[in-house]
């Protein structure tokens, strides 16, 4: 198992070892919610009516069905397996630790705190420093929003953002030079129902 799981992460071009990655899948499962046998009892019944009627499935968890909450937490893994340190980050652009800290209180730059300190996602860094019109796109970014939507939210292909005739990911789009703002406009309705 240890040797196929290596030559997976490898593959995926991670860089751990099995055992730190299996303690990464181990930390962000203990962190999820227990499995809700029946989603329905969680909502009034006006409002099981109006998800049903919009093609929400409300049925009770069976037990012959794989558990939904893997592909998260595998996600969340993965996420915080290529994230950096705040001193990789500091090395990286050529500053002080303490210009990093200073940044993630500033939200200027986005991060979380784990045991061994902060790790920064490293979808907001280009080879050479900070993805261009970072600040402007984190500063509407929803407070209640966890960095791993964020992270979703800026490598998913959105279909307002073009080039080459092309949906791109919001990091693309900045990457290219795009204008913040667009991104902005996106962002700001995370977590928002329609």
């Amino acid at each position: 198992m240890t040797m196929a799981l290596e030559n997976v992460l490898a593959k995926a071009g991670l860089r751990v070892d099995a055992t730190e990655f299996l303690t990464l899948i181990e930390d962000a499962a203990r962190r999820l919610s227990p499995l809700a046998p029946n989603p329905a009892e969680f909502f009034p019944s006006d409002t099981r009516a109006a998800l049903t009627d919009v093609g929400l499935d409300l049925s009770p968890y069976q037990e012959d069905e794989a558990d939904f909450r893997a592909r998260t937490v595998a996600a969340h893994a993965v996420f915080a397996e290529s994230s950096l340190t705040a001193n990789e980050v500091a090395k990286n652009l050529g500053v002080d630790r303490s210009r990093i800290r200073h940044k993630l209180s500033e939200s200027r730059l986005t991060g979380w705190k784990d045991q061994s300190g902060w790790r920064l996602p490293s979808w907001q860094f280009t080879g050479s420093g900070v993805l261009p019109g970072l600040e402007v796109v984190l500063a509407a970014v929803p407070a209640d929003q966890p960095a791993l939507v964020v992270a979703a939210f800026m490598s998913t292909p959105q279909e307002d953002l073009v080039i080459n005739e092309r949906p791109a990911t919001p990091r693309q789009w900045l990457l290219a030079g795009g204008d913040p703002e667009a991104v902005v406009a996106l962002v700001e309705v995370l977590g928002t129902p329609f």
